[in-house]
């Protein structure tokens, strides 16, 4: 496992943290389940786009320089998405021996309307009793509309969602 325990219990940084080129964030770094830590946003952002469910135990059974490279790689036209579909696919069979699991690709993901605030995110800002205008919303990028959709999912615990405000500059 990739994932060091320090003395105090806490895992060792991400190997996501400082490299170049992707987008991620510190609330992040808080993501851990069963001592893994869990799947970076950039990528589950392309994972979405390409139409592929990642299990943790999945993901656990990759390389570093694997994980960095699926964080890497560009997941934006046709053929990349392809190509990302068929390099995701033929690397979980090579490290599980099993099928990855596919998912429906929304063809019109709640991340990419500007005009509007998805309801989801509204009961959420509720909740936490925050507000997010349209224009902050327009503003952010795609990643970071995903990211916030991701943490105001049904049966998530919502705790990051707040942090992400937070990190996005959208509350003080």
């Amino acid at each position: 496992m990739d994932i060091l325990l320090e003395r105090s219990g806490r895992t060792s940084p991400s190997e996501f943290l400082n490299l170049k080129g992707i987008e991620y964030f510190m609330f992040e770094e808080d993501f851990m389940e069963n001592n893994i830590r869990c799947i970076p946003m950039i990528i589950r952002f392309k994972m979405d786009k390409a139409g592929i469910k990642l299990k943790l135990s999945e993901w656990s059974r990759l390389g570093i320089e694997e994980k960095i490279l699926l964080a890497k790689l560009k997941c934006n036209s046709g053929e990349e998405i392809e190509r990302y579909n068929k390099y995701l696919k033929g690397l979980i069979k090579e490290r599980t021996g099993r099928e990855v699991t596919i998912l429906e690709v929304d063809q019109n993901p709640l991340w990419e309307n500007v005009c509007s605030l998805p309801g989801k995110l509204n009961e959420i800002l509720a909740k936490f009793d925050l507000q997010l205008s349209i224009e902050q919303w327009k503003d952010l990028t795609n990643l970071q509309r995903f990211a916030l959709l991701k943490l105001c999912r049904p049966g998530h615990e919502n705790k990051n969602f707040p942090k992400a405000m937070k990190e996005f500059k959208l509350v003080n």
